[in-house]
């Protein structure tokens, strides 16, 4: 991943030795090896730099940024009608607080789009402070790039940092984007035409599907599904986490809390207002710090987390600051402590 060491061969992080980071971190290794580095002396900071002198930084792949190992998502807060005032400020203290990745999607808030939306709002003020995400869900050329036109004008950019194929599920889509007029197309011109700086894909299903994508175009960056249940079905960490560390690629971790259902402290709705084939009854195992230290103790270069309040924000970013790497041992027991709630907090993988 860059300069980060991760990198096949020689002195980097070869496949094999993936699963030997737990004892490496025991041994305070894990940060060097995936870029971890001391703040610039003051005299070299960018202004961009300056508010991340608390937030550890790894290297997001190959793209050549130093992203905050905390990065919002734009659901939760972000993404529900009408909450600009909720929203916006959100963004606004993430800003404030060192975050320098900021993740959207065309299908965030409906046809609406509410989550471009205010993260637009922000951006007219502060879009050089930020490594910016959206995605396409639409698999064809023009498509896709209909969805781009009318991202770059509720985000008011010219351009974004990170385009992504959105929900990446079945081999079917990976045909349709892979074939003549598939989205793929839509990519390439619009990185020829610097509409956007790198290209990646997302998926929550089957890692499977983002593999075997990841083997057919070079995407710059995957933001795939992993938390502590994982290893419990379809795992996302045994054979696609090292592909992308092979192929050097921006790994991005999605669903740390499973929307809360993998926290002690999260409370069932009736199950009428839950999404979803899996309807649960019962909190989660987990601390949100155990379920965020779990996915950063992996050779992955940031997690994004959608938050409900300021309050919320500001505890994840303090948890990020605070960082320290799990052992190997510490990891199995986490995976344990999830197992009894693996199906709820995986409701997204197929099943």
């Amino acid at each position: 991943m860059g300069d980060s060491g991760l990198k096949r061969g020689g002195e980097g992080l070869e496949r094999r030795d993936l699963f030997k980071l737990g004892a490496a971190a025991a041994a305070g290794l894990l940060a060097e090896r995936l870029g971890a580095k001391e703040p610039a002396p003051a005299e070299t900071r960018t202004p961009m730099q300056l508010p991340l002198e608390t937030m550890p930084t790894r290297n997001l792949g190959r793209t050549g940024h130093r992203v905050g190992i905390f990065s919002l998502g734009g659901q939760a807060a972000v993404e529900q009608p009408n909450n600009e005032a909720v929203a916006v400020p959100i963004i606004e203290r993430a800003l404030d607080l060192g975050v320098n990745y900021l993740d959207t999607s065309a299908r965030y808030g409906g046809e609406a789009r509410w989550s471009e939306q205010y993260v637009g709002k922000v951006m007219k003020r502060r879009r050089n402070e930020v490594f910016l995400a959206t995605k396409t869900h639409d698999r064809s050329r023009d498509g896709s790039l209909k969805i781009l036109e009318k991202s770059l004008q509720l985000l008011q950019t010219d351009h974004v940092d990170l385009w992504q194929l959105h929900a990446m599920s079945t081999m079917e889509d990976v045909e349709k984007v892979c074939a003549k007029g598939g989205a793929l197309e839509a990519f390439q011109l619009a990185r020829e035409q610097k509409m956007v700086r790198f290209l990646g894909l997302s998926g929550h299903t089957d890692p499977e599907v983002l593999a075997e994508a990841i083997r057919r175009f070079p995407f710059d960056c995957v933001l795939m599904a992993f938390n502590a249940a994982d290893p419990h079905h379809l795992p996302f960490k045994k054979d696609l986490l090292p592909l992308a560390v092979e192929k050097e690629m921006g790994i991005i971790g999605m669903k740390i809390p499973a929307r809360g259902r993998l926290l002690s402290t999260w409370t069932p709705p009736p199950p009428e207002q839950q999404r979803g084939p899996v309807k649960v009854t019962r909190p989660g195992t987990l601390t949100i710090r155990e379920a965020i230290r779990y996915v950063l103790s992996h050779p992955v270069s940031t997690v994004i987390l959608g938050v409900d309040s300021i309050a919320q924000l500001e505890e994840n970013v303090a948890i990020a600051r605070a960082f320290t790497p799990l052992s190997a041992a510490q990891m199995t027991a986490l995976e344990a402590k999830a197992e009894p709630v693996a199906r709820q907090a995986m409701w997204f993988k197929r099943w």
